[in-house]
């Protein structure tokens, strides 16, 4: 075993802290509450909530139990917690689930360069008065050289902080999440107190059971699940390697996705009484939902756009705005680091040093990321076919532990003599049956989708953004890639056992 994989949190407190840095990000403030108003119905977004929630049950809690059970055992990265599972032949699948976590990383760090150029602004700037202000700033923005030089500085601190082993990463969240977590408690109370949020909380939560019939709900619910608490990204795969033996993984994932959601549901309550509490005098719910709806340039309207003029509506709405995007940066820079981490510990499995691997990772991040940095449509492109592709990573995981025996997996790798609860055999059935079979009904259901409503006319052009092809030919060549590199991938999980 290597000797970085010697390395342990030092804490439970720093294992869950570092695990919710990687499961509370930009999906749980930017997207949630924008997906939460579109999948609503003429009543409320209750049933949105309400399927939501069962996929947390149905397939986020389930994966992450899986994830803390291969990460704990091989003690090592992605690649060779696969290895360790399920052998050599059929390992190298596991350098797909990295791929597909480190290709999210090269757009992602272009949002956490967005969300502190708005911090710094916010600050520095008054926030616009109408929607052609806020509209300049962002195409004004969009049109300069910033979001590359701040997509630049998010991967070079990253990196910073990652190249100093598991410690720095455990100490960093241990500052982050605590103080993003009380960002969004004031920002709680501030949202609660404007004249008119209750209609917001009140659509947030009621439920229009009629919505479920809609199968694009239910494929809405789950990736959003995914996004929300990073299940199947091999993220916590990664981190698991450096938990403690006594930990206990059933509690840990019950604590994570659990803990992960309320997070979420904080975020669109506070986004739902700022907006509602902001608009409710001059418009009615139908116009409100549509600007929550409208996700603008590459999904980024409600957060970027229409979010600092409403600020500039309330009292005390420059602090607000600073509270807000503060926030946003703390839960998307801790996300950030942990996708480098990924990346970087499958290098030091395959014997590179820490440091140079962490310099070459945050390199590559950088540079791949500019595409999206420059071009919005390209960001859009590469947020769609990843953001799906987390599905094919989940039923990936879900067939490596199949592959080595659900029973023999949750005997011996979960409910082991260290253990504080024991996993049942529910889970066995989830992971066997139903996640596979939810990875099949939804991707074929969006591929259906992909080609009949996304990109009607043009689902057989790669170079359509929107398109199924598109995401079959850059999933397949990421397959390609770990394929033609299988054998080198291979000796990553013999020399960290050496």
């Amino acid at each position: 075993m290597s000797a970085n994989t010697k390395e342990r949190f030092s804490s439970k407190l720093g294992l869950i802290l570092s695990v919710l840095g990687i499961a509370i990000g930009t999906g749980n403030i930017w997207r949630f509450p924008r997906i939460a108003a579109q999948n609503g119905g003429e009543e409320g977004a209750g049933a949105f909530l309400f399927a939501w929630i069962c996929f947390l049950i149905l397939w986020s809690i389930p994966l992450i139990i899986a994830e803390y059970g291969m990460g704990r055992n091989g003690r090592k990265g992605v690649v060779g917690s696969f290895v360790e599972l399920i052998g050599e032949k059929k390992g190298w699948l596991g350098g797909f689930v990295g791929f597909v976590a480190t290709a999210i990383m090269f757009y992602y760090s272009v949002v956490a360069g967005w969300c502190l150029y708005y911090l710094i602004t916010s600050i520095t700037e008054a926030l616009p008065a109408n929607l052609q202000q806020a509209n300049a700033i962002w195409d004004g923005f969009q049109g300069s050289s910033w979001p590359l030089i701040a997509h630049a500085f998010v991967m070079c601190v990253g990196g910073f902080i990652v190249i100093k082993g598991i410690s720095s990463i455990e100490k960093v969240n241990k500052v982050l999440i605590p103080s993003l977590l009380l960002v969004l408690i004031v920002s709680l109370f501030k949202a609660l107190s404007l004249e008119g949020s209750g209609l917001g909380i009140e659509y947030l939560f009621t439920p229009d059971w009629s919505t479920l019939k809609k199968p694009e709900i239910w494929l809405e619910a789950l990736t959003q699940n995914a996004w929300d608490t990073g299940a199947a990204w091999g993220l916590i795969m990664t981190y698991a390697a450096y938990m403690r033996k006594t930990d206990d993984v059933t509690i840990t994932a019950f604590q994570t996705g659990i803990g992960n959601n309320m997070v979420s549901l904080l975020a669109a309550i506070i986004i739902f009484s700022t907006v509602f509490g902001t608009l409710s005098p001059q418009m009615g719910s139908g116009e409100i939902l549509d600007v929550m709806k409208t996700s603008g340039p590459a999904s980024t309207g409600l957060t970027f756009i229409w979010m600092p003029q409403l600020f500039a509506t309330m009292g005390g709405g420059g602090i607000f705005a600073i509270l807000f995007f503060l926030g946003l940066t703390f839960a998307a820079f801790s996300s950030l680091i942990s996708m480098i981490e990924l990346a970087v510990k499958v290098f030091v499995d395959m014997g590179a040093e820490r440091k140079r691997a962490t310099l070459v990772i945050c390199a590559a991040g950088f540079g791949f990321g500019i595409p999206s940095a420059l071009n919005l449509t390209f960001f859009a492109n590469q947020d769609f076919v990843w953001g799906v592709g987390l599905m094919v990573s989940g039923a990936l995981i879900s067939y490596a532990v199949i592959k080595h025996g659900t029973q023999k997996f949750r005997e011996e790798l979960i409910n082991t003599e260290d253990r504080s609860t024991t996993l049942g055999s529910w889970w066995e059935i989830i992971i066997k049956y139903v996640v596979p079979i939810e990875v099949v009904t939804l991707l074929g259901w969006w591929m259906y989708l992909s080609a009949t409503t996304y990109a009607p006319d043009t689902w057989y052009n790669p170079l359509s953004p929107f398109s199924v092809m598109t995401v079959v030919l850059q999933w397949g060549l990421a397959l390609l890639l770990v394929w033609f590199f299988r054998k080198r991938l291979m000796r990553s999980g013999k020399e960290a056992e050496g």
